[in-house]
């Protein structure tokens, strides 16, 4: 750091002529007669220190800025009266900065700039002071200094100097100047006070100013002397809350605590709670009357009773009971599912008919993306309820949903309390998300938490944890939603009525698209319909090569990278209306497709077989794969099987060594060979009954070398009778098979009427076949009949005739 005292006249009248270079300052005004110093850094300033040596005189104009915000202030960014100041010594730092002592000499009004680089300069005029020696100006210049030196006493940080100080000033311009200077004021006051040239009224000014400053300090010592006869040894926490509490009362923008306390009592009054529930509030109250505000019992107290009156006790929405128009609302937002918005007018009929009915307990089970989430929203807003949704993945504790007991520190209710408070009212839509992920430790298992609250006969007296007082949850509408229904206990899944949402066929991908899809990602992405024209044969080719899913979220993500593909056309100045129709125009936007049908290719050969399979996704088509190869009569699995599935491959075998000789198949087969069973995909985990008759199946096929039909897929569980047992998720694995490209579909004949539930044009395109035996399942499947070898047993194991009997077909 370098420094440099300036030269020049020490006097007072230091000459200067009209044009002074102006010294920008922010949050400070500089009066005549102080001594102030001043940081500069901003360019203009720097270059105007640097060239102080080349003035006439080391005078410069100080002017206060109007916004401290702006960085390089003109002309009118200054207020227009200012002082004209000595530089008295200038210190340059190492970063190029420079720190000023100034002088203050006269005030100086701004008259107009005249140069603005490098520095500014401006045409200024000079104030004459007027010196007043009245008696009213000396009685007011006695009360200045007479307020001036109480505040001195307030003040030990002054130092004793300062008294002397103002004794010595005579003048009453120049003490008003200098008490001003010293004042803690905001700037624009200061600025005020500097414009003011009437020495009597800037006296007064500054008396008013001082004054107001002594009566805080005043304040000050009275509120530290009140508090310190009432804390004795109480902590830092409480002399702080005696503090605000006696500010508030000085300042008088508060009543007390009695007046906060006598406020919760009338809202207790208003909230027309249930007479136990008020009864708990006012005993609350009471206790709450006899706490001191500080402890820590108070804040528990105060937090329970706010809970208590913002939880809705009695406050309803109106339901929507016109059928016609709820329907219209629920076919606007989603299209099919017509099963559940059967139920829901079902219930409002019931309604309509009986005013205390009870909010239905629904669960929506169905594959990611089917629309579970969105349809309860759909549900809020034609019913005019309020929605509420909470998710239960990875929730493992109790008290999540029951809360916690008001003995613990942070303690709060759990999350069906929070979720009433948030919707507001009695009735609202309350949806439990992911209910099939709940999970269970040492802390408490959630999912029996929830058997009170999906119980109708128990949900009216829900006992909270912390709320401690029973709350009626009946009339509200729950509606849990899960992938699969296996993980929910079965208590729990008894006490809901299950919806079962299953995939979406290829055309309703294709309505949901065209009417859902399309216009909101339209929307999102701020493309006109009229710049991008995605044609249904576009929309086709999503569906068939680039997703295969039950629900339309993926197909929604390859239409959201469409439509921003083609945004950045438009951002990019392209204006032509981009049409989308054919396979290469997609394959323009999405790259080579993702999925093509491989269901001839996997049964080309002997041995592998189509199987349909459900999982928490939807359906799926599975290639059981088997091999022969030198061995010991082994059996081996993979594909990462459960016990259920490999106990069918063992019946499967068994059923073919039993009988082998009806299929043409030697009875020695397995005597110096192994067999081995693949499912691909090992990294998916598989498991259940239902791939017994293509286990079966693909044995067969391996062992008389009979390929299986290419465009077939089968499902069922078998015995070691030969029967074809039902299996579930016969929807499901159906819209599977037609997503694939299946032409053929072997079902259980047990499970022909679940066939009720499928889209009747997927009905219309696949053929059905119904078997009750196995030998049926081969003469649908394979391609020819295995002929028996010659002595074999005219009947089977379970006397049935040797000769297959034929299988009923259903073709639509």
């Amino acid at each position: 750091m370098s420094g440099k005292s300036k030269g020049g006249s020490q006097d007072d009248e230091l000459q200067f002529g009209t044009e002074l270079p102006i010294l920008p300052i922010r949050n400070a005004v500089l009066f005549p007669g102080a001594v102030s110093p001043f940081d500069v850094g901003r360019p203009k300033s720097v270059a105007l220190v640097e060239d102080i040596d080349n003035l006439p005189a080391p005078v410069i104009a100080i002017f206060a800025q109007r916004d401290p915000a702006v960085d390089d202030p003109g002309g009118d960014d200054l207020h227009p009266m200012g002082c004209a100041a000595r530089v008295l010594k200038a210190l340059k730092h190492s970063s190029g900065n420079y720190s000023l002592i100034l002088q203050g000499l006269t005030r100086i009004r701004l008259e107009r700039v005249v140069q603005q680089e490098p520095y500014l300069r401006a045409r200024v005029q000079k104030i004459q002071e007027t010196r007043v020696r009245d008696v009213e100006a000396e009685a007011l210049a006695m009360s200045l200094r007479d307020v001036a030196r109480q505040l001195i006493q307030l003040m030990p940080e002054l130092p004793r100097e300062a008294g002397s100080l103002i004794d010595s000033i005579q003048d009453p311009g120049a003490l008003a100047d200098l008490v001003a200077a010293n004042l803690d004021a905001p700037v624009e006051e200061k600025a005020r006070l500097i414009e003011t040239l009437d020495v009597k009224e800037r006296i007064r000014k500054v008396l008013r100013l001082l004054t107001r400053q002594l009566e805080i300090l005043k304040m000050r010592e009275r509120i530290n002397s009140q508090i310190k006869e009432e804390m004795g040894k109480n902590q830092r926490e409480y002399v702080l809350r005696q503090q605000l509490k006696a500010i508030k009362e000085e300042l008088g923008d508060d009543d007390g605590d009695q007046g906060d306390l006598d406020g919760l009592e009338e809202r207790i009054v208003e909230a027309n709670l249930p007479t136990e529930a008020e009864q708990v509030a006012k005993k609350q109250l009471k206790r709450l009357r006899a706490m001191q505000v500080g402890s820590a019992e108070y804040t528990v107290v105060r937090t329970y009773l706010d809970w208590i009156l913002d939880v809705p006790w009695r406050t309803a929405t109106e339901d929507n009971l016109n059928i016609g128009e709820v329907r219209q609302v629920l076919d606007n937002d989603h299209y099919g599912l017509e099963k559940v918005k059967k139920r829901l007018l079902e219930y409002l009929a019931v309604r309509k008919l009986k005013k205390d009915k009870k909010g239905p307990i629904l669960c929506f089970i169905g594959p990611p993306g089917v629309g579970k989430t969105s349809l309860g929203r759909s549900i809020a807003g034609a019913l005019g309820r309020k929605f509420h949704r909470i998710s239960l993945g990875g929730v493992h504790d109790e008290a999540a949903i029951r809360g916690h007991r008001r003995t613990y520190v942070g303690a709060l209710p759990g999350q069906i309390i929070q979720g009433m408070k948030k919707a507001g009212t009695v009735n609202p839509v309350f949806m439990m998300d992911e209910v099939d992920k709940l999970g269970h430790d040492f802390r408490g298992d959630p999912a029996s938490a929830l058997l009170e609250v999906l119980d109708p006969e128990q949900n009216n007296t829900f006992a909270d944890h912390y709320l401690e007082i029973p709350y009626d949850l009946s009339n509200v509408m729950f509606i849990a939603t899960a992938n699969i229904p296996d993980p929910i206990p079965p208590p729990l899944r008894d006490r809901m009525e299950i919806l079962e949402l299953p995939g979406y066929t290829r055309r309703e991908k294709l309505e949901i698209a065209r009417r859902h899809l399309l216009p909101k990602q339209f929307a999102e992405h701020g493309v006109e319909r009229a710049q991008l024209d995605l044609t249904d044969a576009a929309v086709e080719e999503m569906i068939d090569h680039y997703t295969r899913e039950a629900g339309v979220r993926n197909l929604e993500r390859q239409i959201a990278a469409a439509v921003r593909a083609v945004a950045v056309k438009i951002a990019e100045g392209e204006a032509e209306a981009r049409k989308v129709d054919s396979e290469d125009d997609v394959q323009q936007f999405l790259g080579p497709p993702k999925f093509t049908s491989e269901v001839a290719e996997r049964t080309s050969e002997s041995g592998v077989a189509t199987g349909l399979a459900w999982t928490a996704v939807g359906g799926e088509i599975l290639f059981i794969e088997a091999t022969r190869m030198f061995g010991t009569a082994k059996l081996q699995l993979t594909g990462q099987l459960g016990d259920v599935m490999k106990e069918s491959a063992q019946a499967a075998l068994s059923f073919v060594r039993s009988n082998a000789p009806r299929f043409g198949i030697q009875k020695d087969f397995l005597e110096k060979s192994d067999l081995h069973i693949h499912i691909p995909a090992g990294a998916m985990p598989k498991d259940g009954p239902s791939a017994g008759v293509t286990m079966f199946t693909a044995l067969v096929s391996l062992l008389t070398g009979i390929k299986v039909g290419h465009d077939v897929a089968m499902t069922g569980e078998i015995t070691l009778r030969g029967r074809v047992l039902p299996v579930g998720g016969i929807k499901e694995k159906v819209l599977a098979a037609h997503r694939a490209g299946i032409k053929r579909i072997v079902l259980p004949e047990r499970n022909r009427v679940d066939l009720e539930e499928v889209p009747k044009e997927i009905l219309e395109e696949l053929e059905f076949i119904f078997a009750g035996r196995m030998e049926e399942v081969l003469a649908a499947t394979l391609e020819s009949m295995p002929q028996p070898l010659e002595g074999a047993a005219e009947t089977w194991e379970d006397g049935q005739p040797a000769q297959p009997q034929a299988a009923e077909t259903t073709t639509n």
